[in-house]
């Protein structure tokens, strides 16, 4: 498999923690043993930092890994971060902060998504209207072209849901983000309307929230939830935040954050009856599709 960036940082990360507490050392012993801070090989089991190949052993001498054909793979995970990939984000990174370009890295490299949102309809499912209206709010003062560049880049990533096989795509919507008023009536009609006809297709999945479901878990605020194909240690819970994005991946975060959503999933409508929901908004009138089982890229050739 090939590994987007970020993803590839964390492999590699946790690929060199692993064999770090295999040879029974702690970070501190790690650094002292290659002449670093212990900053810098925390950063890097991470997948905060990228590592260059003859960084990497260092390492692998420092804890005494042998096995040849384990050294060249450690050795060709950082020789990739090394090389770095260009993508076509890439195209954006004096106007992308880190933590966003991260972000698109693991959208691109997913083979699922879970997300509750709260507020605002998911970037993977704005039109370029509303994603423009947002971003005008949130980042008041900013230039007109910087902002049709972030609208660019959101549209841009649209791209998973086409994908081949595209990106399963699982969301839970609160009432609120289909009331509030972003952009205006017809800005947020037309993407009610986009939302039902993201609906029907059959690797999307759209439960909505209601009010009268009362309290839930999802008060605490929205999240993202991003597996890896055939694999899940690398699966990873983003929260973010108004400046920065906080990554979690122990994996008591992560099975509270996935319980979590399925919790929801059973309190919010069935997506058929979200789908009438939104059309009762929109005052759409929807022609029942017959809903396939997905493809997962797992199972895909």
């Amino acid at each position: 498999m090939k590994y987007g960036p970020a993803v590839r940082r964390r492999k590699l990360g946790s690929e060199l923690r692993a064999l770090r507490v295999q040879a029974g050392l702690t970070s501190g012993e790690a650094a002292r043993l290659v002449g670093w801070h212990q900053s810098k090989v925390s950063r890097i089991e991470t997948g905060r930092s990228g590592v260059k190949p003859s960084d990497v052993l260092l390492l692998l001498d420092a804890f005494d890994t042998q096995d040849p054909q384990l050294r060249e793979l450690v050795v060709a995970l950082a020789g990739a971060e090394d090389a770095g990939g260009h993508h076509w984000w890439h195209a954006y990174r004096g106007l992308l902060p880190p933590s966003y370009r991260d972000f698109i890295s693991l959208e691109s490299q997913a083979c699922q998504i879970r997300t509750l949102e709260t507020s605002v309809v998911p970037g993977l499912l704005q039109t370029p209207e509303y994603a423009r209206a947002v971003t005008r709010s949130v980042l008041d003062g900013m230039s007109e072209r910087h902002i049709e560049a972030l609208v660019e880049v959101r549209l841009a990533r649209q791209s998973v849901l086409q994908a081949d096989p595209p990106l399963q795509l699982s969301v839970v919507l609160d009432e609120a983000v289909l009331r509030r008023d972003v952009g205006g009536p017809g800005v947020r009609q037309r993407q009610l309307a986009h939302l039902a006809e993201a609906a029907e297709m059959p690797h999307v999945r759209i439960q909505v929230l209601p009010f009268s479901a009362g309290g839930h878990i999802g008060l605490t605020g929205p999240f993202v939830v991003f597996s890896f194909p055939n694999t899940t240690d690398l699966d990873v819970v983003v929260l973010d935040h108004l400046t920065s994005s906080l990554y979690l991946e122990r994996k008591e975060d992560l099975k509270a954050y996935t319980d979590a959503f399925d919790a929801l999933a059973l309190h919010a409508l069935s997506p058929e009856k979200s789908l009438e929901f939104i059309a009762q908004l929109t005052g759409w009138t929807r022609t029942p599709t017959p809903r396939r089982a997905p493809v997962t890229r797992e199972e895909a050739p």
